[in-house]
């Protein structure tokens, strides 16, 4: 396979990663009409903590978790607080309240948050050209919510989901301290991570919400959104994240905005206006103006 050829295809299997994660907005809005939210986030990530698990059985991988110091544990169970607990609690929590959309483009705060955190955190200070996708960002962001008219529904909803942009924002920074030294690898930090945060997320959805009894269909849905869009999902991207540039692989994670928003009228008929288009394409262009510019770090 020619050099070309070989970066083609990775490409196109990051583009079936964003693909899969996309779908995933679509299959949660579906689930959430039986199954309660903080519980469904448990479910789904515990499911995928139990299918990753066996990797920890490798040598290389028991070699990594026995010579972990208390500070490495301390960190990565800070992450699984923060990423699965928190952010995709209130991703499943936003989803109830709000269209796909509006969840899919809030979460996209994440990037500028994150170079705002850097600056005081790591001493990492944006670009102009960073700065710019910044002021774009928020100029695609009033535009699609103009004129602000906001019910109680959806208002709930944002809150939430910017406790959860805060949240993945602390964790994209925690993550990028943790994968820094190299000395772990990524799929032991997923693997106890994911294994802290979701059985938090689970038990907390059990005692606030119950465990309702799931359909035969749902319980399809769950598996998949465990398995294929989580377990195969990240394992897919970590691989393309070694060939591809950070430039490429922001871009190609962008369209997800654009994605969600083609599945999301398509399956759940949520329309989107010509001014809530426009709206979402500046943001997107800004966010995306936020990431490329920083370099790929090592997965």
């Amino acid at each position: 396979m020619s050099k070309y050829s070989s970066h083609l295809t990775t490409i196109l299997l990051a583009l079936l990663v964003t693909f899969l994660w996309s779908t995933s907005f679509v299959i949660i809005k579906i689930g959430l009409n039986e199954i309660p939210p903080i519980t469904f986030a448990g479910l789904r990530y515990t499911i995928a903590f139990i299918c990753l698990l066996p990797f920890t059985f490798t040598k290389s991988n028991s070699t990594i978790i026995r010579n972990l110091e208390k500070k490495d544990l301390f960190k990565l169970v800070l992450l699984g607080i923060l990423f699965y607990a928190f952010t995709q609690g209130t991703q499943f929590i936003g989803l109830s309240l709000l269209p796909a959309v509006t969840v899919s483009l809030w979460l996209n705060f994440t990037p500028l948050i994150v170079a705002v955190m850097a600056i005081f955190l790591i001493n990492e200070f944006p670009t102009k050209l960073q700065w710019l996708g910044v002021i774009l960002f928020l100029l695609g962001i009033f535009t699609y919510f103009f004129p602000v008219e906001l019910s109680e529904n959806r208002e709930s909803g944002l809150i939430v989901m910017t406790i959860g942009v805060l949240a993945n924002s602390a964790s994209a920074v925690l993550g990028r301290s943790i994968n820094r030294s190299a000395r772990i690898n990524p799929i032991v930090v997923t693997i106890i991570s994911m294994g802290i945060g979701s059985i938090l997320l689970l038990l907390l959805g059990i005692i606030l919400q119950g465990l309702p009894t799931i359909s035969f269909e749902n319980l399809l849905y769950l598996l998949w959104l465990a398995v294929i869009n989580t377990a195969l999902a990240f394992t897919i991207w970590n691989f393309t994240l070694r060939t591809l540039s950070a430039m490429e692989s922001s871009i190609i994670n962008g369209t997800m905005l654009i994605q969600i928003a083609v599945l999301a009228w398509i399956f759940l008929g949520e329309a989107i206006t010509l001014q809530k288009g426009i709206g979402m394409l500046i943001a997107a262009g800004g966010a995306l103006l936020v990431q490329i510019t920083k370099k790929q770090k090592p997965v």
